[in-house]
């Protein structure tokens, strides 16, 4: 490597320890100009490798994350609560692996990084035939349509084929190979991603750790705990930071180096990764409620900046943790060889002794009977729920606040029965619903108020901690929130839940309201009627 490439290469990176397997035995043509060898790549290649990429990665696991959350499971000072998340999402990567139903039921932003060598030949449509291969991959599969378009500032609909992909390309320099980092990025765990411009002082500052754990507390459980989390500090820019944390969170940047040099080179800091991961462990937050297992590995990046600067930021990838590397060479198309029989890492013992026994509620009786057994029990007390829930989330609860807005009543189903917040995906032929996990809670808390004292929202179910705001609601009104595990919308579509029918706003797409029937659903009491929050000691 001559000094101008050590300077300008900041990321040295290799794939030395990623296992490909070949998915196209397609033999690419050779061609010369001015003595020079080029390889062209058909659009078709590049279409399917898109189509294939995002069909794996909403079903199948890297091995080394599955180990993680095996891990817990023999860990004897995990809690009950983090073995029963760990497992719980080792039976949603067994049923999510019968390539049917997707792992979660927000199939994500599709994300597409590549880079270019520039022995690579392409008629220029690059951009189009990924796209091309993702709507394939969207429409032919039971993946959710998530992507808004908007019409006007505060006009909105949905695109109903999952693009516009976040798609980039770059140039490699001297090289005969096109690689492609394929993600799904949920926008539970994208919103949970922290920026800040922090001032050079901080690293003159022995308080640098406590500065960035004070931000980690902050993102709370609910984009779905164990994280695998990341930080990163410095960077030319801004956006420099972002796409390096984006990369960093999805185990892209492992193999950066544990030092740095004068010449900008990005590293890996072992020795704060280690201390920030034992912080963590600390807070006592866990695997979504309560104990150790709030991250399963930390990674620090340290990048070059401007003197002037210190941009940080802070990002987890959650438990439907979905990215691959893909490589297209002379010797063919390549996708990382993702874990396609997870149940090797499922637990030979039962899941019973897990955890406590559980309480079971009949959610068919009046709902002022469900409350009446709900005011009986302590926060923390895992319910087994049975019955009909009203599945309504953000859009929906806009539309139903307008209804207020303009002088009309709450529908008697928003009164009478508990509040899922979820949105499903598509639901496969001969299945009662696709994956169906809950979305994050906090996303509603400016409802919840209003809601409660029309009477509805009394019972709330969902994934993650909720603010003051609820908090005090619920005291006021009498109501409680329900905390579900989030991440396993594979397992709960399988197991939990047997009717789903559409009761109001069709045209919203999983946007919709709907009216589910469930049997043996989990769920922990978080916060009761009297102002008892599980998580108000831990986060707030």
């Amino acid at each position: 490597m001559t000094r101008l490439n050590k300077i300008s290469n900041i990321f040295h990176l290799d794939d030395k320890n990623i296992t490909f397997e070949k998915v196209c035995d397609t033999k690419f043509e050779s061609i010369k100009v001015k003595n020079r060898s080029y390889l062209f790549i058909d659009q078709k290649v590049i279409e399917m490798l898109a189509e294939k990429a995002f069909f794996e990665i909403s079903h199948y696991l890297r091995p080394t994350h599955l180990k993680k959350l095996q891990k817990i499971l023999k860990d004897k000072s995990a809690s009950d609560n983090d073995k029963y998340v760990a497992n719980t999402l080792l039976k949603n990567a067994n049923v999510a692996a019968g390539g049917i139903l997707p792992m979660c039921q927000d199939t994500g932003t599709a994300i597409v990084l590549a880079k270019k060598g520039n022995q690579i030949l392409t008629n220029g449509k690059d951009i189009d035939s990924l796209s091309k291969g993702i709507l394939k991959c969207y429409k032919n599969n039971n993946l959710r349509y998530s992507q808004m378009s908007a019409t006007s500032m505060y006009e909105e609909i949905n695109t109903k084929n999952n693009l516009p992909a976040q798609i980039e390309i770059m140039n490699e320099g001297e090289s005969k190979e096109y690689k492609f980092y394929f993600i799904a990025k949920g926008g539970g765990s994208a919103n949970k991603t922290l920026f800040y411009q922090g001032t050079p002082s901080l690293l003159k500052s022995k308080n640098l750790e406590s500065y960035l754990m004070e931000k980690i507390m902050t993102i709370g459980t609910s984009a779905c705990p164990p994280y695998h989390l990341a930080v990163v500090i410095g960077g030319l820019s801004a956006e420099m930071n972002l796409k390096t944390l984006k990369l960093a969170s999805s185990h892209f940047l492992d193999t950066l180096p544990k030092k740095g040099n004068k010449s900008g080179l990005a590293f890996r800091d072992a020795t704060m990764e280690k201390s920030i991961l034992k912080k963590t462990i600390e807070l006592k937050i866990g695997a979504q409620f309560g104990g150790k297992y709030f991250c399963h590995d930390v990674r620090v990046i340290r990048l070059p900046r401007h003197g002037a600067s210190l941009p940080i930021s802070i990002g987890v990838s959650c438990g439907a943790d979905r990215q691959a590397l893909a490589k297209i060479n002379n010797k063919g198309v390549f996708l990382e060889k993702l874990e396609k029989n997870p149940a090797r890492f499922l637990p030979k013992i039962k899941t019973n002794i897990l955890s406590k026994k559980e309480i079971k509620i009949d959610l068919d009786k009046p709902i002022r009977e469900t409350l009446k057994e709900l005011s009986k029990l302590k926060i923390k007390t895992r319910v087994s729920l049975s019955g009909t829930m009203i599945v309504a989330r953000d859009i929906a609860h806009s539309k139903l606040k307008n209804r207020l807005d303009n002088g009309k009543k709450l529908p008697e189903y928003f009164l009478n029965h508990p509040i899922y917040y979820a949105g499903p995906a598509k639901t496969p032929k001969g299945y009662n619903t696709g994956s169906f996990g809950p979305t994050t809670a906090g996303r509603m808390d400016s409802f919840v108020e209003k809601f409660q004292s029309e009477g509805a929202s009394l019972i709330m179910l969902a994934k993650g901690n909720r603010s003051s705001v609820v908090r005090e609601s619920c005291k006021k009104y009498s109501g409680f929130y329900l905390g579900s595990i989030g991440g396993p919308g594979a397992v709960l579509a399988a197991n939990n839940i047997k009717d789903v029918q559409c009761i109001d706003y069709p045209e919203l797409g999983m946007e919709a309201i709907w009216k589910i029937k469930v049997i043996n659903f989990p769920a922990f009491l978080i916060i009761d009627n009297k102002g008892n929050d599980f998580y108000s000691s831990l986060i707030n």
